[in-house]
């Protein structure tokens, strides 16, 4: 099956869509976070994962230094930064991500808790345990 987007863009198929719109959408949030953090002078706080959840205020700080993290862990496994993005930015289940990535589910939830911690680790400042 082939998606057309509206400049006419053939999606390959379904997964293809499914990564690309996951990417956007953490491009938007983060360029978004971004300007927001410019205007208040920067200063970029540590925080967990889970917390970068809900944009606006202080969280924009938060986005920007999740990306960084996520930028840092590509250099080491972009699977895992693939499955954060399809995860948290695209809200795909784990039977869905691994659907789109042609992977098990538990090579999802395996990259996905593995990608949390390594992300905690980075976000927080801490070395200790892993």
């Amino acid at each position: 099956m082939r998606l057309v987007d509206y400049k006419g863009m053939q999606w390959q198929n379904r997964a293809h869509f499914f990564a690309v719109s996951a990417q956007l959408m953490r491009r938007i949030l983060v360029d978004h976070a971004r300007r927001h953090n410019m205007k208040r002078g920067g200063g970029v706080q540590h925080v967990s994962l889970d917390e970068t959840a809900i944009v606006g205020g202080d969280r924009a700080a938060d986005l920007v230094a999740l990306d960084d993290a996520l930028e840092a862990l590509a250099r080491l496994d972009s699977r895992k930064v693939q499955v954060v993005e399809l995860r948290f930015f695209g809200g795909l289940s784990v039977e869905e991500t691994a659907e789109v990535l042609k992977v098990s589910a538990v090579t999802v939830m395996r990259d996905w808790s593995t990608a949390k911690a390594w992300l905690y680790r980075e976000l927080s400042g801490t070395t200790n345990g892993l």
